[in-house]
């Protein structure tokens, strides 16, 4: 038996039989969406590897195999849709440097030209000095039409794209932006081809109004105004400093509570849920856990998938296997694809080199 086998097998041998009916319910409600089970989702592209919604880490997790290309969903000044995460430019870019009487200012308050202006490579390279490339230096921030030109790129390897509208209250109507593009492009003919997501229920809602054939996922979060936690703080109001140990505490006020946002879920059109999770060593991407099995079982007994975020070690993605999950969000995923027996031809450095970095 390979060493993968023998992992897969270990962790058959953990999962109880709950979770085997779970990943069961959770394989059929995906195969009725089109949705790849279990789904690899490339969180910001191969976010480990190269800048987060730049170029390069969206071919690398293309040409490694990634189901599909998550993105976040911003609009320009100009009425532009660009992939950018932060409500503001400082930590990918040098908007201060570029800008810096504006470099506080939002997504929104830069027209595309400027913002392609901006150097969104170089952070990264200052950041991981270990897996810095010079060609990094001077990447651009993409617009969502570039991300679907490579996800477009290789006839036999087509990742999906897995949308989220972020911070919508701040972009009145992307949520129609959003179908017209993906319209335009043929993107919207194919059932699981494209997964939106929101952690806001209101544009989860207009987003299910728009395009209610699109699989949909509500993000859940413990914390005020989202899952109400049992301990009543928020993390600014515990005064503790240690993020990661703090929300790794947190649990939900009750069964109701989280039972209560799985209906929102479905009452916005959702077909799933992206919970966080708590991470075996900690670090930022370590939040409450939100995939506890008897979470995964009650989200399949509603007729939801569960799409965890953001995991990237084999510890964890054993864990949340193991717990019954339908498919990981990752940093990593090559690392991932190995994980679950699906190895990619070429490594991520032979990768990023034959793309020209």
């Amino acid at each position: 038996m390979t060493l993968q086998g023998i992992r897969t097998f270990a962790c058959l041998l953990m999962l109880p039989l709950a979770g085997l009916a779970a990943a069961d319910q959770g394989r059929d409600l995906a195969t009725r969406q089109g949705i790849p089970h279990p789904a690899v989702i490339a969180h910001r592209g191969a976010s480990f590897d190269a800048p987060e919604s730049t170029a390069p880490a969206y071919l690398l997790a293309r040409e490694l195999g990634a189901d599909y290309l998550e993105l976040d969903l911003q609009r320009s000044k100009d009425g532009v849709l660009v992939a950018v995460h932060d409500d503001n430019l400082q930590r990918t870019s040098d908007v201060a440097e570029r800008f810096p009487e504006r470099k506080d200012s939002p997504v929104s308050a830069f027209t595309l030209a400027e913002l392609k202006s901006l150097d969104a490579g170089s952070w990264f390279n200052q950041a991981n000095p270990e897996r810095a490339r010079q060609r990094f230096k001077g990447l651009q921030i993409l617009t969502l039409d570039e991300v679907m030109d490579i996800a477009e790129g290789q006839p036999d390897k087509r990742p999906g794209l897995y949308i989220e509208t972020k911070v919508p209250t701040l972009f009145p109507g992307i949520e129609a932006d959003l179908k017209a593009r993906l319209q335009a492009r043929g993107w919207l003919d194919t059932p699981g081809r494209v997964v939106l997501q929101s952690f806001d229920r209101n544009s989860l809602a207009m987003l299910h109004k728009e395009m209610p054939q699109v699989p949909k996922v509500l993000l859940l979060w413990i914390g005020k105004g989202s899952i109400e936690p049992a301990s009543g703080q928020s993390f600014a109001e515990s005064g503790e400093t240690d993020k990661a140990a703090f929300y790794a505490r947190q649990q939900p006020q009750d069964k109701a509570e989280f039972a209560r946002w799985l209906d929102y879920a479905k009452d916005a059109g959702a077909i799933g849920t992206g919970p966080s999770a708590a991470l075996t060593a900690g670090g930022a991407q370590s939040y409450a856990d939100l995939v506890q099995p008897w979470m995964n079982q009650l989200t399949h007994d509603k007729g939801l998938l569960v799409h965890v975020c953001t995991i990237d070690e084999d510890v964890d993605f054993a864990k949340v296997m193991a717990a019954g999950v339908d498919g990981i969000f990752t940093n990593r995923s090559g690392q991932l694809l190995r994980y679950f027996a699906r190895p990619p031809a070429q490594n991520e450095v032979q990768i990023l080199e034959a793309q020209g970095y």
